[in-house]
């Protein structure tokens, strides 16, 4: 009776001084409170609604709260300290980081948008927009560069069409085409589906053309890296994995979005599989020298000329996705396969 009772005892004080440890532990290492803007509700931060609703964040010691921050709303919460990173359009980053040097593009999970350009009843072809009016959210804004890159592929210059600015988002773009005050403008789902459904015309889909980017960076402060250097690899890998499930979970990834942008179920799902199917969320996502080149190059014909000579290498570092290649890290996550996608993304990424 008395060696069962003192093996019980025994056995009380090791489960109560493992528990004691654990609590311990647990406030050495308290999960680290971010901030994280994200700039757009659409399949651009899917995987960062992913990475807070499937817990992936918190896997990786981070307790994230998304903000939503349109525009350059973004850059000034990370500048003021409100937020750490903005999952920022490559555009607004490059003329962002060319007056303010403490800026750094640290990751790039997209480089292909599922925009579509489209038309009032009779427009035909791009090449019909000539002298037409075309809404953009504001004069130099990512959607205006994408047109004018995707409207020059067809012989169509900035000078030829008359811009229309309308403020805010893709709603507001579509509610001045339905209404007749623009002849044309491009649209992210599910809006370009509303003016479908109504007899508008879709010209052409962005995502198409391999050579017109529609980029994002994560965009960090330098001063954020320098304190906290390994707080980019965490974000990156809590992403890679929600990526990995919206590749292998439809239904989660449908829930998630919705949880942050309140669209029907079925629009949604036809989100996902337009983003699925094009394969558009970068599994291995190194900024790319082309998509860099090409974005740097509009910028500069749209009269951002402060880049013309600027050098981007200073505030574009794809170390941290150098040292997660070098650690396996993508092939634990992904498999094996992805192997050729990272020998060939590392041969394009900007240096």
């Amino acid at each position: 009776m008395f060696k069962q009772s003192a093996s019980s005892t025994v056995i009380a004080a090791l489960v109560l001084a493992t528990a004691s440890l654990t609590g311990l532990s647990a406030q050495q290492n308290p999960l680290q409170k971010v901030t994280i803007n994200y700039p757009t509700r659409s399949a651009g931060s899917w995987p960062l609604f992913i990475a807070k609703e499937g817990g992936y964040y918190e896997k990786y010691g981070l307790d994230v709260k998304l903000e939503f921050g349109a525009g350059i709303a973004g850059v000034a919460m990370i500048t003021s300290g409100d937020a750490v990173m903005t999952n920022s359009s490559m555009e607004q980053a490059l003329q962002a980081s060319s007056r303010d040097g403490s800026l750094v593009s640290m990751g790039s999970m997209l480089n292909k948008g599922p925009f579509s350009l489209m038309a009032a009843k009779g427009i035909q072809s791009i090449k019909d927009l000539k002298g037409k009016r075309i809404a953009v959210s504001q004069l130099g804004d990512a959607p205006y560069n994408y047109s004018v890159a995707l409207l020059r592929k067809f012989g169509v210059g900035p000078k030829d069409i008359q811009w229309v600015p309308v403020g805010t988002d893709a709603t507001a773009r579509a509610t001045a085409l339905v209404s007749g005050r623009a002849d044309a403008t491009l649209l992210t789902a599910p809006q370009y589906f509303r003016v479908e459904e109504q007899g508008f015309k879709n010209l052409a889909n962005l995502s198409d053309y391999d050579d017109v980017y529609a980029s994002n960076v994560y965009l960090f402060t330098k001063a954020t890296v320098a304190k906290n250097p390994k707080l980019p690899e965490l974000i990156i890998k809590a992403h890679a994995e929600a990526i990995k499930r919206f590749y292998d979970d439809k239904d989660f990834a449908i829930k998630a979005y919705i949880a942050y942008d309140k669209q029907t179920e079925a629009d949604v799902a036809r989100i996902y599989d337009t983003n699925f199917k094009q394969n558009l969320l970068e599994r291995v996502p190194y900024v790319m020298a082309n998509a860099v080149t090409a974005i740097k190059k509009q910028a500069v014909e749209q009269g951002a000329t402060q880049l013309r000579d600027f050098d981007v290498r200073t505030v574009v570092d794809n170390s941290a996705i150098d040292r997660l290649v070098k650690d396996g890290f993508f092939e634990k996550v992904f498999g094996s396969s992805i192997r050729a996608e990272i020998d060939r993304k590392s041969k394009m990424a900007f240096r």
